[in-house]
């Protein structure tokens, strides 16, 4: 497969995955933004949702103030941002198009009909009546697009491609909202940190995942288990990383034997770790790492199989 027909797969594939993470991470913090709480404490929880996306200091020179209805505008709607959803749907779209003889019908018109549809969804005052009724559109064009996609594509280089992406992302945003919410969590013992550990497990569908798993009270220590080591927990980040190296295993070709061993080490690493070890070691330090290491090896693959990454 040529190399920029694969990078469009694969960054089809990340920006339809970030935009439906981006919505989940929104959606959690309009809920709990509805807790009692200070103004000070209501503005570092939309400044730690900018954190997550490392986005801080561009809303600071276009917005300033943190509060509900402009990190909203900035993550949903603000062309300027590359992370909002509407420029990572564009992008979705702008890359499925320069492919469209890879995918099949479904796959396009889904994905096209994603882009079109957008406006009408997000009328003048949307976000401020009933943002959840958007961010919940935005998940299920997504969940339809990935169904679409295992439903009618063939199991070829194209849908390797697009599920190394898919993964990579997940991985990347699951490990960045779990560092941001751990490390700005409250008093463990409190009943407001009880619905504020519910509400991260709802931002990635774990809720009932965990009640099922644990069958008990909800703890830190817990949570951060299940997203990072559980292996069928479908966001967590050793099921991503799985996927990632079945897939890279899947395309691999004469020069990406770096690639893959970095992949396979950063598996290994989840698999075969504690808890209780991360822990000890540091959470943060632990997903800093992790972060650092996916980031690298994005860069790898885009050397060894897409349009390499500038810088």
């Amino acid at each position: 497969m040529l190399s920029r027909t694969a990078d469009h797969l694969y960054w089809m594939a990340r920006y339809t995955e970030r935009a439906e993470n981006t919505a989940r991470m929104l959606d959690v913090a309009v809920q709990t933004s509805m807790l009692p709480q200070s103004l000070e404490d209501s503005e570092g929880a939309w400044r730690a949702m900018l954190g997550i996306s490392e986005l801080e200091e561009q809303f600071a020179r276009r917005k300033g103030r943190c509060n509900q209805v402009d990190v909203l505008d900035f993550m949903v709607r603000d062309p300027s941002n590359p992370s909002s959803i509407a420029a990572c749907l564009k992008g979705a779209r702008d890359n499925a198009r320069a492919v469209r003889g890879k995918l099949t019908t479904e796959v396009w018109e889904t994905t096209n009909a994603t882009w079109l549809s957008m406006p009408a969804q997000l009328t003048a005052d949307s976000l401020e009546n009933d943002p959840s009724a958007f961010f919940e559109w935005v998940k299920y064009r997504s969940h339809l697009s990935r169904g679409v996609t295992l439903g009618t594509m063939l199991k070829d280089e194209a849908m390797y491609f697009i599920r190394l992406g898919t993964f990579l992302e997940r991985a990347d945003n699951t490990a960045r909202i779990l560092d941001v919410k751990y490390h700005g969590a409250a008093d463990a013992s409190s009943q407001r940190d009880f619905y504020y550990w519910a509400a991260l497990l709802r931002s990635v569908s774990g809720f009932e995942i965990y009640r099922k798993v644990y069958r008990d009270v909800i703890t830190r220590e817990r949570v951060a288990e299940l997203l990072m080591l559980h292996p069928d927990m479908p966001r967590s980040l050793l099921f991503s990383m799985e996927q990632v190296l079945d897939n890279l295993c899947a395309v691999r070709n004469d020069v990406s034997a770096d690639t893959e061993r970095l992949a396979g080490k950063l598996h290994a690493e989840l698999k075969f770790t504690r808890i209780d070890d991360i822990l000890h070691a540091g959470l943060h330090d632990s997903l800093t790492t992790f972060l650092e290491n996916i980031d690298a090896l994005g860069r790898l693959i885009s050397r060894d199989f897409l349009v390499p990454l500038a810088g």
